[in-house]
């Protein structure tokens, strides 16, 4: 997969990449990351990307033509599956939407500052709108890094156990059962004992149940 990632702020957004799974991913070629400084496809002085909005109001909008000219570029070298635009009014970000995006081989990323992007981009290049939330950021490079991080950790290849990712919560529309590790009693607090018993279907019937369970008392939304 092909990450292109469109923004004002590189330099907020290059240390997520730089370490753990989404660096290794990168290493291994699994994963191309590339970072586009808007800033770069202005003719404005002082690399102005932004202007004051029409009919008045606080804040800055990102204009038309630096966006227009940045995603032509990349067109012109290669076909993307999805240009996705992070705004606080897309659709909220999921397991699924996740696990549909890491199918694809390119997509392009671009991170609103200010207070967003000037309209016509979202009509004329924006093939999906995504939110990490209903709240607002400062830009979208903060929910760009969750965005592919929720995607490369889902390709084939990228974590050590690939079949990890499939038992993640929210894989199957549940939360995850509780998980425990050595040792088996810490201050009086014991493992459940069907964890130790090498039985694995008691083992996987047990996990199903505590996924119910925990869905029920916390998401109970999820069931619906």
């Amino acid at each position: 997969m092909r990450i292109d990632i469109i923004t004002v702020l590189p330099e907020l957004l290059k240390s997520p990449f730089e370490a753990s799974i989404l660096k290794r991913s990168i290493d291994k070629g699994i994963v191309e990351v590339h970072f586009h400084n808007l800033r770069d496809y202005t003719d404005k002085s002082y690399n102005q990307v932004d202007d004051y909005q029409f009919g008045g109001g606080a804040g800055m909008v990102l204009m038309i033509e630096p966006i227009d000219k940045c995603i032509t570029a990349l067109k012109s070298e290669r076909d993307y599956d999805e240009i996705i635009y992070m705004t606080p009014d897309g659709l909220t970000l999921n397991q699924k939407m996740a696990n549909s995006i890491s199918l694809l081989k390119n997509i392009i990323i671009l991170c609103g500052h200010y207070k967003g992007v000037d309209h016509r981009v979202r009509e004329a290049f924006i093939t999906k709108e995504i939110s990490v939330g209903d709240y607002v950021l400062s830009g979208g490079e903060l929910g760009a890094a969750i965005l592919a991080d929720a995607v490369i950790r889902l390709i084939p290849g990228v974590l050590s156990n690939e079949t990890s990712a499939l038992t993640d919560t929210f894989q199957d529309d549940l939360l995850a059962p509780p998980v425990y590790t050595r040792p088996a009693e810490y201050k009086g607090m014991a493992v459940p004992e069907v964890l130790l018993s090498g039985n694995f279907p008691k083992i996987e019937a047990w996990r199903e149940e505590q996924a119910q369970k925990r869905t029920e008392e916390l998401r109970p939304d999820l069931l619906k």
